[in-house]
């Protein structure tokens, strides 16, 4: 296991144990749209990524970093890996923040971002791969786990529920940044598994002929 990995996982659980322990310290580094554009507070573009809102949701993106993450070393390296994870919690922040820049009080927080990011790129490599969820004992292929992700995030998106706590834009810009990454830095792998990659990528497709076409958010 990387030393590389092995940091980010403690550095996200100690910092967000300490947030939920000094709730002043979470509110000032949390993602808040107001806070960002209004006070240019822009550290809780990466802040925001060590903050959890209780421990499930830290032991789950943890423990999908941990599982995914050596693919994406074994492929790009250590320094590939940072541009990845750092790179998916930023433009995944940014693209709420470009959604969200007329509701100041938009907050999220996460690593979901860069989870997503580190999952995609390696279903980018490896769009094959079998991918498990607990008590499902089927592993399901990468690229159609993909297509259901993207699918699901948009569409939650696109009709958002009351009930819904869930930051499905900066998921879903953190997953397209992992999967560019990947394109463009491999793209004779990227050749070769185009079908599978532009199946996976066809809600992508819709959603940003919604946001930049159509421009139905904002």
């Amino acid at each position: 296991m990387n030393s590389i990995l092995l940091i980010i996982i403690a550095a996200t659980a100690i910092f967000s144990y300490y947030g939920w322990q000094n709730p002043p310290i979470f509110e000032k580094y949390k993602f808040n749209v107001g806070a960002i554009l209004r006070n240019k507070e822009y550290v809780r573009l990466v802040s925001a990524g060590f903050l959890h809102a209780d421990p499930t949701h830290l032991i789950f993106n943890m423990l999908t970093l941990y599982f995914f993450g050596p693919v994406v070393l074994q492929f790009f390296g250590p320094l590939g890996f940072i541009v990845v994870y750092f790179g998916s919690i930023i433009l995944g922040n940014l693209f709420s923040l470009y959604l969200y820049k007329h509701q100041a009080w938009y907050s999220a927080i996460g690593a979901s971002g860069g989870v997503s990011g580190i999952l995609f790129a390696a279903i980018g490599m490896i769009p094959t791969m079998s991918i498990y969820f607990f008590f499902i004992p089927i592993g399901i292929p990468g690229f159609i786990f993909g297509f259901g992700y993207f699918a699901y995030s948009v569409y939650s998106m696109l009709k958002p529920r009351a009930n819904d706590n869930i930051g499905h834009a900066a998921h879903l810009g953190g997953a397209a940044f992992g999967l560019v990454y990947t394109i463009l830095l491999q793209p004779e792998s990227a050749q070769e598994n185009i079908l599978f990659l532009g199946i996976m990528a066809l809600p992508l497709l819709y959603l940003a002929y919604v946001v930049f076409v159509q421009k139905k958010i904002n």
